[in-house]
């Protein structure tokens, strides 16, 4: 060890006496890591957080927040105690165990002694002995015979070790429906299960394990998880929390990925850098949405230029999710605790966290294009870098004609370039303006308004028509037949209305583009154009309209402001309600004869060029500009670009332009003090984390490595054999969502503020055993559900549980609650109203308000019978800053941070969702429809309905009961209760 270079962290720490007191043990052996794990980060003398801190005794206990001898008294063991699986401490991390907490009482208990002298000290840099950075090695296999799996021989000697028995297996209905929940997230059919439990054939469980597996409904089921740890979501969070319409091909990405069981290397590569390492490839495209799949500050990003201190402090913050994400996932790292500061527990320098910072440096999060075809890809590619080539040799030959032109030819191409202007600045422009949703009827009305923000007074309207190039409509699109416009202080129009234009007696000629002025006084707030009678457009009816105007003194006062409509398409540019006061109409600043002169200039250029050029160089010239309208026309008959929202070179131009940097070369990183980007120190070489003390970090190519180069770098070192962190992380993460707790309860972090393995054996030769094979996630769960260990019974064991109370050492299978996504698909499944329809845009439950600021995610406005809304979970439409209220009262993830493992809580407010929500109403209503189709008296109906729910038969001393209930309150509600049963939202 270089103690000039490393100091090491001391758990046991500091100052201790040369005899210890037994009575010191306990707070040295058991109170000490926790602090130095949990605790001292953010509560140490240096920084005592809330005026408290665990480095020192004096600190500690004059704090007021410890009452020694008094544990309900201590406001210490209040905000460490979790409700409903939350606790305030510690902040921004996993709660504390129950092991923690119960040792943590117990010195309290105990009198909260503290040795005399004795200090915790949180070093700058802590060493690197430690389990998680230690080399893989195969742990020999404990030598129990009489065991075919080998997980099981490792667990069962822990369970020896520790005194305990393993619980006998669960029987075969309680396995298969374990089964199908865990590999696809579904309940299985009540003819499954009998098929299963019928099934003679000594490899019938292997069999449905392989069945399961192959199915498409295994990557939906397993890639929600991956969702939740790299907190993918479809709208930016933070103030504006606008939609992003294209992040769902990342979501389809993982899927697909996990039902070809693609191996781990390529899927972890792909997603850091498969732009760059398979850049045709429709994965190696949509893959790095990982890197984007983060919170996005809009206004710090796309309103903020980067010149701007909030503008530098946002893409700071932005590279730190892209690192800490990273980190997180694919190798259980809190690289992020060195943003400010070196890591108070691990080996992780700031040096260290900026010269990640440094890889993601040059990306920002955009709308990526990419072709689903390789071979579309490819042909793309070419004739973008012919036309690129192609379009140099036309440079040279036009400075080569600009020079034989001289003055004349300067002269004629700046009128050209006048004339184009105007050209263009007269052309029709999108926005067409408002478009009304389709009607059936005619006579129906139709309405649209403007808030002019207080009550003015005004001396005329005037309106124009729309117009659309779609299809030859042209001019009056969508005016209506009759029509008014009235003015209120009411938004509602229930009040104090006056008519200032009524056109409601009879039908009206279609009057065009042609502007409409009227010449009416009046006063109010709201100006409100109501069609009493629609415009015709095939088979339904519409309302549309290019301008409206609200004019005192020729001044418009309805520029710009906020603008209301029964209903609206919104489909921007063309139609949204914004374009009815924008200033613009069809035809509005329409100059034909511009075309004209512009038609002469070209030919005064055309005439000059052939009369001063060599026939040489103009037949060069029209062979060049004959290879650009080629590259042009092939390019445009391939099939039209998918977009996916990504991490990407930004193009400086979008929400980007003057906010970007230097073209797509990497910023340069500066390391920060204390992470203030006021306080720049050195220059950040783009690196990686150090796995050992005499570990070269750093990347050999340094700052001079392009962005690409940097991210393959990175995505190389994370996917070596001999990175113990990466393989040991993914074992691991698999293991806790078939046991719902990880060998290693910390998936995000291996480090010493995470939790050790329970079974560290186990836990490596698991890792050895993926990383050596074919790195299949699909052969892992094949492994680890036909362990014994999976297939125990959950029942409890009292002599074990005195030893294990929280079944650290898997004496028993674990009892899980069905997550959020499984109790809505699972309720789905059984009323037969599940879309198995897969892949593309998420389904929105919820009505989309757009408004001036942000969106409206109005969830109480979604039709629950909408049959579109009926696919699996894993396609909803995920909204960060307005979360589905149903999803999230069954612990649904937080799509805001990385959710490595879900909180599981059974609150009353779970009950009365499941029972009175209109989703699950509608649900059940439909599940009674279901089986009343197929039964026809009370007694099988309630029969059917529970082996559909739960896949067996009922109980007949519970049967009578049932039917009783269902005779007096109907199927209907019946179906509400056994969606409500313990039995249908636990796995067993």
């Amino acid at each position: 060890m270089h103690a000039t270079t490393i100091r090491s962290i001391a758990v046991l720490a500091c100052l201790i006496a040369s005899s210890v007191l037994a009575d010191d043990a306990f707070f040295y052996e058991q109170v000490v890591p926790i602090f130095q794990r949990r605790c001292i980060g953010c509560h140490s003398d240096g920084d005592s957080k809330g005026d408290f801190s665990v480095e020192s005794a004096k600190l500690a206990l004059d704090s007021g927040f410890i009452e020694p001898g008094d544990v309900d008294g201590s406001r210490f063991i209040e905000v460490i105690t979790p409700i409903d699986g939350k606790a305030e401490m510690p902040k921004n991390a996993d709660p504390m165990t129950a092991e923690e907490i119960a040792t943590l009482r117990q010195w309290v208990k105990d009198g909260a002694k503290w040795p005399s002298g004795v200090s915790l000290s949180a070093a700058e840099v802590a060493d690197f002995d430690w389990w998680s950075l230690k080399p893989l090695e195969k742990p020999t296999i404990p030598n129990l015979a009489s065991l075919q799996n080998p997980i099981d021989n490792f667990v069962q000697a822990k369970l020896k070790e520790q005194g305990l028995k393993p619980s006998p297996e669960a029987d075969r209905q309680t396995l298969v429906r374990r089964l199908y929940f865990d590999l696809i997230g579904l309940p299985p059919t009540p003819k499954q299960v009998k098929q299963f439990i019928k099934d003679k054939d000594p490899k019938a469980y292997e069999n449905l394990v392989d069945q399961l597996l192959a199915s498409k409904d295994y990557g939906e089921r397993w890639a929600r998880h991956w969702l939740d740890v790299v907190h993918y979501a479809d709208t930016h969070g933070y103030d504006k929390d606008k939609l992003r319409p294209n992040a769902w091909p990342y979501r389809d990405y993982v899927i697909r990925s996990f039902n070809e069981d693609k191996p781990y290397s390529q899927f972890v590569r792909e997603q850091i850098a498969g732009d760059v390492l398979w850049p045709n490839s429709m994965d190696g495209i949509t893959a790095t949405g990982f890197i984007a799949a983060g919170p996005w500050d809009f206004i710090g990003h796309a309103e903020v230029p980067e010149s701007k201190i909030d503008g530098r402090i946002a893409r700071n913050l932005d590279r730190d999710d892209m690192v800490s994400s990273t980190m997180n996932t694919f190798v259980s790292t809190t690289v992020q605790c060195a943003r400010c500061h070196n890591h108070k527990f691990d080996p992780i320098t700031q040096e260290h966290y900026y010269g990640m910072q440094a890889v993601f440096a040059a990306l920002d999060r955009v709308d990526r294009p990419y072709d689903e075809d390789p071979k579309v890809a490819e042909e793309r590619a070419f004739l973008t870098k012919h036309k690129k080539k192609t379009a140099r040799t036309k440079f040279y030959i036009s400075q080569e004609i600009a020079d034989l032109g001289g003055e004349e030819l300067l002269a004629i191409d700046a009128r050209i370039a006048k004339l184009e202007k105007q050209k263009k600045d007269g052309a029709a422009k999108p926005e067409f303006g408002f478009h009304s949703k389709t009607s059936p009827q005619q006579d129906v009305e139709k309405w649209f308004q403007i808030d002019l923000g207080e009550s003015l007074a005004f001396d005329s309207v005037e309106f124009v028509a729309a117009h659309d190039n779609f299809g030859g409509i042209g001019a009056g699109f969508g005016f209506p037949l009759r029509y008014k416009i009235e003015v209120s202080n009411d938004k509602e129009f229930k009040s104090g209305v006056t008519t200032i234009v009524d056109e409601t007696k009879q039908d009206v000629d279609n009057p065009g583009v042609v502007l409409q002025a009227r010449s009416v006084s009046g006063r109010g707030r709201y100006i409100r154009m109501t069609a009493t009678k629609l415009f015709h457009r095939k088979d339904t009816y519409i309302f549309a309209l290019g301008e409206l105007r609200v004019l005192k003194d020729q001044k418009n006062l309805a520029r710009d402001k906020k603008v209301h409509a029964l209903d609206s398409i919104e489909a921007s540019p063309r139609w949204a309600g914004k374009n009815v006061v924008d200033g613009y109409y069809y035809g509005k600043d329409a100059k034909p004869e511009v075309s004209e002169l512009l038609a002469t200039a070209k030919k005064e250029r055309a005439n000059l060029i052939e009369r001063v050029t060599t026939p040489r160089l103009l037949r060069v010239r029209d062979s060049v500009d004959e290879d650009l309208r080629q590259a042009d026309a092939e390019l445009a008959a391939l099939p039209p670009v998918s977009l996916v929202y990504a991490g990407t070179i930004h193009t400086g131009s979008g929400a980007f332009k003057g906010t970007g940097a230097n073209g797509g070369k990497p910023r340069t990183i500066n390391v920060l003090h204390r992470g203030d980007i006021l306080q720049p120190r050195g220059i950040a070489e783009p690196g990686r984390i150090p796995l050992s003390i005499d570990d070269d970090w750093k990347f050999k190519f340094g700052v001079e490595g392009s962005e690409g180069a940097r991210r393959v770098e990175l995505a190389l070192w994370i996917t070596e054999r001999k990175n113990p962190l990466t393989w040991r992380s993914i074992v691991n993460r698999v293991w806790h969502y078939h046991f719902g707790r990880g060998i290693v309860e910390t998936p995000n972090d291996f480090g010493r503020m995470g939790a050790e393995p329970t079974h560290p054996e186990l836990l490596d030769w698991l890792a050895v055993e993926f990383r050596d094979g074919d790195q299949s996630i699909k052969e892992l769960h094949k492994l680890i559900v036909t362990s014994a260990a999976y297939r125990q019974s959950s029942a409890h064991n009292e002599a074990n549980a005195k030893i294990d109370g929280g079944n650290r050492f898997l004496w028993r299978m674990n009892r899980r609650r069905l997550s959020a996504e499984e109790v809505r698909d699972a309720v789905l499944h059984v009323s037969g109203k599940l879309n198995p329809e897969m892949y593309g845009p998420g389904v929105q439950l919820f009505e989309l308000e757009r408004a001036e600021h942000s969106p409206h995610y109005e969830y109480h406005k979604h039709d629950p019978d909408d049959p579109k809304s009926h696919r699996r979970s894993v396609y909803r439409f995920i909204v960060r800053s307005q979360p589905d209220p149903f999803m999230t009262t069954l612990d649904c993830a937080d799509s805001s941070q990385s959710v490595p493992k879900r909180i599981e809580t059974v609150t009353a407010l779970q009950a009365l969702s499941l029972l009175n929500n209109k989703f699950m109403l509608s649900m059940a209503q439909h599940f009674a429809d279901r089986v009343s189709a197929e039964q026809q008296n009370a007694n099988k109906q309630v029969r059917s309905a529970y082996r559909l729910a739960m896949g067996h038969d009922l109980p007949k001393d519970q049967r009578k009961e049932l039917v009783a209930y269902t005779k007096t309150f109907g199927l209907a509600n019946t179906c509400r209760l056994l969606f409500n049963l313990n039995e249908f939202v636990f796995v067993d």
